[in-house]
């Protein structure tokens, strides 16, 4: 639905009812992703598409009942019929499902507030169920862009727990995708399937120091959805033929462009220098920025005299306790491709508040909704 974002966004501040016709499957060759969404309003105004053209006529006319039913909602499925040519389906040869629901504003006020989100280019995850009983089908949940809380409500709270995690985790990474929930008596006892529209760019990787590591490193954080950009003061060695995976190479003093570019709390930055004339300024200036995970590689004696430095430049050690030096978890890694997938280990398991710890050493759930520390900030019907 994120795909007519501005428009529904005007229609919730009107608090103007409408029908929403989401894609909430795709087979085959279909022509637009699950997420994509049309909608009618109660003047037969209608914005979107669900096929590029081929089914809108029926998806229309579905909108219209389901805004005279007032509620009841309506689940189509359209594919191609090699019988009825003229049959109304997708020429492409693919096959979709599309839920059309009615939605009215005032019933989900958060709605209208993950949409201005989108509409003014802010992170949000919106969660939208789309399989379940009908009294839940359409409820809606959403995720503030910095994963810490979220408004709504999809039935119960372990529900709400469980869905938030997960969108959380594809928030990071900028993806739209339908996610099952539920079927467990203690937490969430309806199974449920959940579609998670995302609104956000792809997470920062910021890798300084143009060495063979960043070369493996950059492929690795490309690899799990990260854009990343190395950059180096010395122009021999920044180069694009060296980083052909990074999204941008950047020839400039690590700290003066680390001032002048922009940065959020999903941005990893990766210090590969271990050269304190690069090292310490640079740390200097992102142990005190807003990004969600500062690595500085080199030995456990470079980092002794790494936080020294720190502390003369003026560092606190609270600052300081940011730093995950030496880079990497404890995996023997040697080359630069293990080296690369010890330090995204370290990223996800930092991200993720997990320990790094092999799983046959825990106990209780692998997945632990409670390690999410999400909070509802607003417990409404929706």
């Amino acid at each position: 639905m994120l795909n007519i974002a501005d428009t529904l966004y005007d229609w919730c501040r009107e608090a103007r009812p409408f029908a929403l016709a989401t894609v909430v499957q795709v087979s085959g060759s279909a022509p637009l992703p699950p997420g994509t969404a049309l909608a009618v309003d109660t003047g037969g105004t209608a914005v979107g598409s669900v096929s590029g053209g081929c089914v809108e006529g029926a998806v229309y006319e579905l909108c219209q009942q389901v805004l005279a039913d007032r509620g009841t909602p309506a689940r189509a499925r359209f594919g191609y019929s090699d019988d009825d040519a003229f049959a109304v389906g997708l020429t492409c040869g693919g096959e979709i499902e599309v839920l059309v629901q009615h939605v009215d504003p005032a019933d989900q006020p958060h709605l209208t507030t993950a949409l201005e989100a989108v509409t003014q280019g802010r992170s949000i995850a919106l969660a939208q169920i789309i399989d379940g009983s009908e009294a839940l089908l359409g409820r809606t949940l959403s995720l503030h862009g910095d994963g810490s809380a979220y408004d709504g409500t999809l039935g119960s709270p372990g529900e709400d727990r469980a869905v938030a995690l997960q969108a959380r985790a594809l928030l990071r990474a900028g993806r739209t995708a339908r996610i099952e929930v539920g079927g467990d008596a203690d937490t969430c006892p309806e199974r449920l399937s959940v579609l998670v529209h995302t609104h956000a760019p792809r997470p920062r990787m910021l890798i300084f120091g143009a060495v063979d590591f960043a070369g493996a490193l950059s492929e690795a954080g490309r690899f799990l959805g990260y854009r990343v950009t190395v950059c180096d003061a010395r122009p021999v060695f920044a180069t694009p033929a060296r980083f052909p995976h990074a999204d941008e190479v950047v020839v400039d003093w690590p700290h003066r462009y680390l001032e002048r570019t922009e940065v959020d709390s999903r941005t990893a930055v990766c210090v590969l220098t271990h050269d304190a004339k690069f090292d310490i300024p640079l740390l200097r200036l992102a142990l005190g920025l807003p990004v969600g995970y500062i690595g500085a590689m080199g030995s456990r004696r470079t980092h002794d005299h790494r936080l020294d430095a720190l502390r003369e430049a003026g560092v606190p050690d609270d600052r300081l306790a940011r730093l995950n030096s030496p880079i990497g978890l404890d995996l023997g890694a040697h080359t630069p491709e293990e080296t690369a997938i010890s330090i995204t280990a370290e990223i996800i398991a930092h991200t993720n508040d997990r320990t790094g710890l092999p799983l046959s050493r825990g106990t209780g759930p692998i997945h632990d909704p409670a390690a999410a520390a999400l909070s509802p900030v607003v417990r409404g019907a929706a």
